[in-house]
């Protein structure tokens, strides 16, 4: 394992106080327990935006916090969901009458942290549970993950809360987008977290996991590998079937990649998803494409295709001011 650490046990926490004073503008850092913060205190009323999960995920989710998404982001250690303590420490000092809304990807740590950090909090409070990952069928036992469509989730519940949407609308919104969003991904390599040393999962040098998940979870089948424009369609087709879009259809098509792909590889699975949907008659009309949701040094990407109404199109147009979002202002 090559990586730049010092030690194991102080690597997430180096990582964010470098984290904090890069973007020392824009956010803050409370040390015991973790959790970044935006630099201006929640306005009054405000609906507070909280999300977080393992480290490892980067930009994911200290990346989203700022004006227009999340008040406060809870990293946990590499891979493992942040406890309750850092949710309650985070949500109270950043809830400013408006309530708390939590959104959480679906992994059993992160639901079930998060629920007990709900039950203590002392304020209104509702959770949206992401669960984008088409890899799997809705009736999966523990079903579908939270992955990339967590970041269309955010940008869109930040900015009607920023615009004063109450709870109850937040609340809503998330669940609407959530429904709307599919994504599945492919890796073409493992990832290496550092307390092991070693990669997490062995993969032949002519295989891809084709539905892996953020932590290197085992996906749909591992196959040989292919060209990119048969990736691209066995992707996209399952998106397609799982979300059944209308021809005329607007969407936001977004590329996610893991860590390890580098752009050019990015823009051109981005390229040919956006030729797989327009030749079936949707409108592409918003696009994000780069490493925003990664696991590591994993090499592969991810395609999410969210579909858009007016309303949807507005939040997300709408003014972000983040360490890894921004647009509008």
């Amino acid at each position: 394992m090559k990586k730049f650490i010092n030690t194991v046990d102080n690597l997430l926490d180096q990582s964010l106080r470098g984290f904090a004073k890069a973007h020392a503008d824009i956010v803050q850092l409370n040390a015991q327990p973790h959790f970044v913060s935006r630099l201006k205190p929640t306005a009054p009323g405000k609906v507070a935006l909280i999300s977080g999960g393992g480290s490892g995920h980067e930009p994911l989710h200290s990346g989203f916090v700022g004006a227009g998404m999340l008040d406060a982001a809870c990293p946990g250690q590499v891979f493992t969901s942040p406890t309750p303590d850092q949710m309650l420490a985070a949500a109270q000092a950043v809830e400013n009458g408006g309530g708390v809304l939590f959104i959480v990807k679906n992994y059993a740590g992160d639901v079930m942290n998060f629920e007990i950090a709900s039950e203590m909090l002392d304020c209104p409070n509702a959770t949206v549970l992401v669960c984008d990952d088409v890899s799997f069928p809705k009736s999966h036992s523990t079903g579908r993950r939270g992955v990339a469509g967590t970041l269309i989730v955010e940008k869109i519940v930040g900015a009607a809360a920023e615009a004063g949407a109450d709870l109850a609308a937040c609340k809503a919104l998330g669940d609407k987008v959530n429904r709307v969003t599919a994504s599945m991904g492919v890796a073409l390599s493992s990832c290496t977290v550092p307390a092991l040393g070693k990669p997490t999962f062995d993969i032949g040098d002519n295989e891809i996991e084709m539905g892996v998940g953020i932590h290197g979870e085992r996906g749909r089948e591992r196959i040989a590998i292919r060209s990119a424009t048969e990736i691209v369609d066995y992707l996209a087709g399952i998106i397609d079937d799982d979300l059944k879009p209308q021809q005329g259809q607007a969407a936001l098509l977004h590329i996610n990649g893991f860590g390890a792909t580098p752009l050019m590889e990015l823009h051109l699975i981005y390229e040919l998803a956006s030729l797989f949907w327009e030749q079936r008659g949707l409108n592409i009309c918003r696009s994000l494409v780069g490493n925003y949701t990664t696991s590591l040094d994993m090499a592969g990407c991810s395609i999410t295709l969210s579909l858009l109404d007016d309303e949807l199109i507005r939040w997300w147009d709408a003014p972000v001011h983040t360490a890894a979002l921004r647009w509008g202002c």
